[in-house]
This record gives structure tokens, C-alpha cells and sequence, in this order.
């Protein structure tokens, strides 16, 4: 690593294997809810929903927001929420996974802890996973919005001018 030269990886680099994420962030404290899984299948998707479940006290609404995956829209998924009224889920628009502040999350747990790691195999991927979440939580803060709402319409305005997009006429 130099100056000015883009980070890369060398001629031997080995992948070892991935992992699925799943991740659940309270927004307002911070806290972290993150499981690893060989796949990444509404089966899968539903137990960490059973996990969310099991961890969140009685009586709070929960918000999920999601991106358009299939596997939040199967069948048994969809009859899973419906049996839960207090589970509100929202979805976000196709390419704006930055209004998901889990997304900004997983970016720290990317330069943090995963970005020129050495893994030798998932399951030490895994571990160090987990380590993050557990370090995390330990003392969790929440995201903040550095802008308003009005400044964030101003420069998607100006984005939009610049480009000549008419779906962004309405702002």
C-alpha cells in the first residue's frame, strides 16, 4: 500500500467461501441484531424473523424496511407478518438501499472488520462476524442524519437538472 495507489488484491488471493447477513438494526439505540447463514432463502429469512421476534420486548411496534429481494415476498413470509399486526414492513425503491440505515451498518462492518481480513474459511468469517456485532452492541449508537430533509430534496433537485430526468419533475 502506497499513496495514491488503488488498494487490489494479489495474483494468489483465495476466496474461502460467504456467508448470508442477516441484519436488524434498532435505529433509535443502535443495537444490532445479526445472524449468519449458509443461504440465503426465505427459510432462512423466517428464522431470523423468529430471532428478531424472540429479542424485541412485547408490546413495540416493529419496522422492518427491506429491500425487493424475493425472499421477503414468499408466501410463508408474507403469512408470517400478517399474523403479526404489530410488524410493519416498508420497502425500499429499487437502487436506494441508502435510505436503509442498516446498509450504512454493514458499510462500517465492511471497512471495519472485513475489507483486507485474511479468512481462511467461512466459519472464521463467521466468528468475526459476530465479534463485530458483540462489539458493537456493547456500546451501540445510532446513525444521524448530518443533512435535512430539505437539503437532501435541494441536491436530488439539482441531480435531477443536471441529468434531465423527467421522473424527478415533481420535486
Amino acid at each position: 500500500m502506497m499513496p495514491g495507489v488503488p488498494e487490489r488484491r494479489t495474483h494468489n488471493y483465495v476466496r474461502h467461501g460467504t456467508t448470508s447477513l442477516f441484519a436488524a438494526l434498532d435505529v433509535a439505540s443502535g443495537f444490532v441484531i445479526g445472524k449468519c447463514y449458509r443461504r440465503h432463502r426465505a427459510a432462512e429469512f423466517l428464522n431470523f424473523l423468529r430471532e428478531i421476534d424472540a429479542q424485541v420486548p412485547e408490546g413495540l411496534d416493529v419496522h422492518i424496511v427491506l429491500d425487493n429481494y424475493a425472499t421477503h415476498k414468499t408466501p410463508k413470509i408474507k403469512a408470517w407478518l400478517a399474523r403479526r399486526p404489530h410488524y410493519h414492513v416498508h420497502f425500499t425503491p429499487t437502487s436506494a438501499s441508502w435510505i436503509n440505515q442498516v446498509e450504512r451498518w454493514f458499510a462500517e462492518l465492511t471497512r471495519k472488520r472485513l475489507r483486507r481480513g485474511v479468512h481462511t474459511s467461512v466459519r472464521q468469517l463467521q466468528a468475526d462476524i459476530r465479534a463485530f456485532i458483540d462489539r458493537h452492541n456493547q456500546n451501540p449508537k445510532p446513525f444521524k442524519w448530518t443533512k435535512s430533509a430539505d437539503q437532501i430534496l435541494a441536491s436530488v433537485k439539482r441531480f435531477c437538472q443536471k441529468t434531465q430526468k423527467t421522473l424527478c419533475s415533481e420535486l
